[in-house]
């Protein structure tokens, strides 16, 4: 099964997150622990990380042995910073096929992250506790809510106030996913 949608979310690094987690348990559902290995690809002919900032990602993911493909394209406004982007994704049957199908069509990788998350439902968020190897701890908040009539800055302002009112200290949001971030980290940006 695909989804094709827009996603509107935040990652965000947070001093306290103890108030957050003790809502999630009580309040919301546990979906998922598990191990994801994310490869990234740009297409040789199109190289999404020469433009700053990166509008597109492709993404081959690793969830304990279950595959998908993602494409996802940022929007961004003009400060250069974005709430949300369209989103392509569906499952895949083999990672190992999906991989030289790409490098048929001449994709280079890119970067891989790899991270544990714990993902948990709460009304119409998706909050997820990231353990991202070489980064360090995130959390990341997706409105999983209806999003044909919505304002993404709107969704990602409340999103921003909701875990400031828990009390969870300093937070600070960043509007660089992982692989952008690891790609510095390494070098490989500038």
């Amino acid at each position: 099964m695909s989804k094709i949608l827009m996603e509107i979310e935040i990652k965000v690094k947070i001093e306290n997150p103890g108030p957050l987690k003790k809502l999630l348990e009580k309040e919301g559902t546990l979906k998922y622990t598990d191990r994801q290995v994310d490869e990234y690809y740009t297409p040789a002919h199109r190289n999404f990380v020469a433009k700053e900032p990166i509008e597109e990602w492709l993404r081959l993911r690793d969830s304990n042995g279950k595959y998908s493909i993602n494409y996802k394209r940022w929007h961004y406004d003009a400060e250069g910073k974005s709430d949300h982007c369209d989103e392509h994704e569906t499952k895949i049957e083999s990672i190992e096929m999906a991989r030289e199908i790409l490098k048929a069509l001449d994709c280079k990788p890119l970067i891989t992250v790899s991270k544990v998350r714990s993902a948990w439902d709460y009304k119409d968020y998706e909050v997820s506790f990231d353990e991202v190897e070489e980064l360090g701890s995130f959390v990341e908040i997706e409105y999983t809510g209806d999003t044909s009539d919505v304002n993404p800055k709107e969704i990602t302002t409340k999103m921003m106030e909701f875990l400031n009112n828990l009390g969870c200290g300093k937070i600070d949001r960043t509007f660089k996913g992982y692989p952008h971030q690891l790609l510095y980290k390494h070098g490989l940006l500038k």
